[in-house]
């Protein structure tokens, strides 16, 4: 449905924490299905952990709120406007994600208002889920990638 370019368009992540490579399922301002695929070569394997490498699961949480950005910033027509990651609740973590495993990244709308977006995510390896929880986020308008914001910090 979406390649790297769609997303890219939409997220102002890039390497190393751009962490959703493809959106293969979509039902707009409901639902979206994300795809990241853990590759050895990922950066923070370097360190987490030497000789046995595990994807951090704030990193699992952050690809579920990346994919839930997505999921809104269509909703809201696509204009670069920049989803800030506001909460996490309910998270719970299964089993380790390790090289070769390919994420599913499952986000569900539970609600909206106004600028605030609450969704529940699933983090899932070949069907099973790996982490889950409800992340919420805000999206202001007025607030665009790369744009210094009155507040004096940047808005990226």
């Amino acid at each position: 449905m979406f390649r790297i370019r769609e997303i890219m368009e939409l997220l102002p992540h890039r390497y190393p924490f751009l962490l959703v490579d493809r959106i293969v399922e979509w039902e707009p301002g409901k639902r979206i299905v994300g795809v990241k695929n853990v590759t050895i070569n990922e950066p923070f394997f370097q360190g987490h952990f030497p000789g046995h490498p595990i994807m951090p699961g704030v990193l699992i949480v952050e690809a579920l709120a990346q994919a839930g950005g997505i999921l809104a910033l269509k909703a809201l027509g696509g204009e670069k406007r920049i989803a800030y990651f506001t909460g996490i609740d309910n998270c719970k973590f299964r089993r380790p994600v390790v090289p070769g495993d390919q994420l599913r990244l499952e986000i569900t709308v539970l609600a909206r208002k106004g600028p605030v977006w609450k969704m529940h995510g699933e983090a899932r390896v070949d069907g099973a889920i790996v982490a889950k929880g409800d992340v919420t986020a805000s999206i202001p308008e007025g607030v665009e990638p790369g744009r210094v914001d009155p507040g004096g910090g940047e808005g990226t």
